[in-house]
């Protein structure tokens, strides 16, 4: 009988796998059937969903009738080990540039972590504060340990979550998980610089305390890591204002995600209105951070993006005056090539590969109408990004105005396809000069400025007589709407009491 030694075996079995899923795939054709039983109110047998890509290779065959995840599952084995590489390559590619650990993390936390990165980014969470998983049997995560700091080789760093509003109500797990991790590690006796969970808890108690929380409440308060928007509401706010031109300064975008995002969540608080604890939280944070898994989507796809991202980035350097807070992306979009990168350098990367990039322009312009909207969409978006975490570079806007907007043979598309978009264009390109987002030169901003008049004009023509009036911004924020202040007012006192040194 013939031997094989590891190295064969393993070769043996790799195309054992790779034949078991060539005859999964055959089997797809199981679509059909599938469909067509379930239109006739047949039974079709359950699967589970999942990313090939991320070695998901048990969805297979398709054509069955898929459930979403099982979150006690979650992170998986697969995800933790990503999660590990990413968090090493974050607090890496920190410490080259600022010779010291980010003290805390902050997490923009999506569902599409769970449903399509099986916990990836949860997994980065939980190994930042220095604990990890239990599994057991089937997978399911049991529990918690926490990971000795010999062991851990750095000190434990803290995290402040901004979860959406589909975490909140499908991820139960996700907010149990943090609110346990987070319980365990400031519990322990380490000290204060190994150990910067701990070391917050006990600068927000004290903190807490003296603007009159007591004690009982306080210690609750200064554990809450985990924030999202009111109970039944979606989405961190900001959008809604740079939409609007609802914002003067910084600080009005910043206090505007914090509005949105200051209701607490754990095992014993469901959208609890903190504001004074969630900005005690946003004073430490150095790097704001999301995991970007797929290119089925980008930056600039949607308002909540920057809307979340870029706003709690902006509010972070709104509140703290610094100018050494990071935005990162992970990007595992190659489970094995995890990378770090600054979300300038993202933006830019999606700019030049759709934005600027003439056989994306030409595809979108094929579709008419609906590929004028989608310029208009994405950069919208760019100019939010730059309106929340500057981070738009002058020739990024430049080259945006030339191609979109000056160049002849592109005005002329927008005014047969769809010149309202190009109105829009050209509107946020003026408003990014005139706010100072966009160091624009004086000769290129008349240009504009005449082109936007002609199609004003337009406008005014179609529209015959009418109410509606173009090209004024009209600028406002909760100081000129008093119902608008009131609301708000809670959280404005929390910003001034604590914002620098307070």
């Amino acid at each position: 009988m013939l031997r094989l030694d590891e190295a064969e075996k393993r070769v043996v079995e790799a195309f054992r796998k790779a034949l078991d899923v060539a005859r999964a795939i055959v089997e797809c054709r199981r679509e059909y059937s599938g469909l067509l039983g379930g239109l006739e109110g047949g039974f079709v047998e359950p699967g589970p969903a999942g990313s090939l890509t991320r070695g998901r290779t048990d969805i297979l065959p398709t054509g069955r009738n898929f459930y979403s995840v099982d979150p006690t599952t979650l992170p998986t084995r697969a995800a933790w080990e990503v999660g590990v590489r990413a968090v090493d390559r974050m607090l890496r590619a920190y410490l080259e540039k600022h010779g010291r650990y980010p003290e805390t993390v902050g997490h923009v936390l999506w569902s599409i972590d769970a449903y399509k990165a099986d916990g990836e980014q949860l997994a980065q969470i939980l190994y930042l504060l220095g604990v990890s998983p239990v599994w057991g049997r089937g997978g399911r995560v049991v529990g918690l340990e926490v990971i000795p700091l010999e062991r851990l080789g750095r000190p434990r760093i803290d995290c402040l979550v901004r979860i959406s509003g589909i975490v909140r109500d499908t991820l139960p797990n996700y907010v149990y998980l943090i609110d346990e991790a987070v319980s365990k590690v400031v519990s322990l006796d380490e000290p204060a610089e190994e150990n910067y969970p701990k070391k917050h808890y006990e600068e927000h108690l004290r903190k807490l305390v003296e603007l009159g929380r007591g004690v009982k409440a306080a210690s609750r308060l200064a554990r809450l890591r985990v924030y999202s928007s009111p109970p039944g509401s979606y989405g961190a706010g900001v959008n809604y204002a740079v939409e609007a031109s609802a914002w003067r300064t910084e600080e009005d975008l910043a206090k505007t995600w914090v509005q949105w995002s200051c209701y607490a969540y754990s095992r014993d608080a469901y959208g609890e209105k903190a504001p004074d604890a969630l900005i005690l939280g946003m004073k430490t944070v150095d790097i704001v951070a999301r995991t970007h898994i797929s290119d089925e989507h980008d930056l600039l796809a949607c308002c909540c993006y920057y809307a979340h991202h870029g706003g709690f980035y902006g509010a972070v350097k709104a509140l703290t005056g610094r100018d050494d807070v990071e935005a990162f992306i992970v990007d595992s979009r190659e489970v094995t090539h995890v990378e770090v990168r600054d979300v300038k350098l993202e933006v830019e990367r999606v700019v030049r590969a759709k934005l600027l990039n003439p056989a994306w322009i030409e595809e979108m312009k094929r579709h008419g109408y609906r590929g004028a909207s989608e310029f208009t969409k994405k950069l919208l978006h760019l100019y939010g990004w730059s309106a929340t975490a500057r981070v738009v570079d002058d020739w990024v806007f430049e080259e945006i105005a030339k191609t979109y907007v000056l160049d002849e043979d592109m005005r002329r598309w927008f005014e047969e396809n769809n010149v309202y978009a190009l109105e829009e264009i050209a509107r946020r390109l003026l408003e990014a000069a005139e706010r100072g987002l966009w160091k624009a030169p004086r000769d290129l901003v008349e240009r504009l400025r005449e082109v936007y008049g002609e199609v004003e004009a337009m406008l005014e023509e179609e529209a015959g007589n009418s109410d509606i009036q173009g090209g004024v911004i009209n600028i406002y924020t909760a100081e000129d709407v008093e119902a608008w202040r009131e609301r708000t007012r809670e959280v404005a006192d929390a910003w001034r009491k604590l914002k620098g040194g307070g």
